[in-house]
């Protein structure tokens, strides 16, 4: 995926762009699941990863990764081997839906139920209708992208 990327937290505070985007993934490491609080983290590979604005706060979650995550509304950005290129959340993307995993890693850790999610029901027409006003309602404090 040879463009530039660009990419930030949910509040603005933190910009970045990509020269190079290369394998996306998803792991299921309990590491990674503690790291951005969900059953599992997408990555993808960074080449040439420039900050626009602040840098992120990092976190060394063990003796060869830190993680990189805004200090002012706590959104996981980066996954920093030591001896390799960095990665970044897919969701933090501007164009997340542009980048599909294509491996899985760390399945040793992923929660038996990920494997049921493509099963799970939706809301139905009548309670999509019923939540709508409160969706209407919402003012989003996120920076746009």
């Amino acid at each position: 995926m040879n463009e530039t990327w660009t990419g930030g937290c949910q509040c603005g505070a933190v910009r970045y762009e990509v020269e190079t985007l290369g394998r996306a993934s998803i792991c299921h490491c309990r590491m990674c699941q503690r790291a951005v609080g969900n059953a599992f983290a997408p990555f993808v590979t960074a080449r040439g990863l420039r900050w626009l604005a602040a840098e992120p706060k990092r976190f060394r979650s063990s003796n060869q990764v830190q993680r990189g995550f805004c200090a002012q509304c706590g959104t996981p950005l980066t996954y920093e081997r030591d001896d390799a290129a960095p990665e970044v959340t897919i969701a933090s993307l501007d164009e997340p839906s542009r980048v599909p995993p294509v491996i899985q890693v760390g399945v040793e850790s992923r929660l038996p139920w990920c494997e049921t999610l493509n099963g799970l029901p939706t809301l139905t027409p009548e309670e999509a209708q019923a939540a709508a006003p409160f969706f209407a309602s919402i003012v989003s404090n996120q920076a746009p992208t």
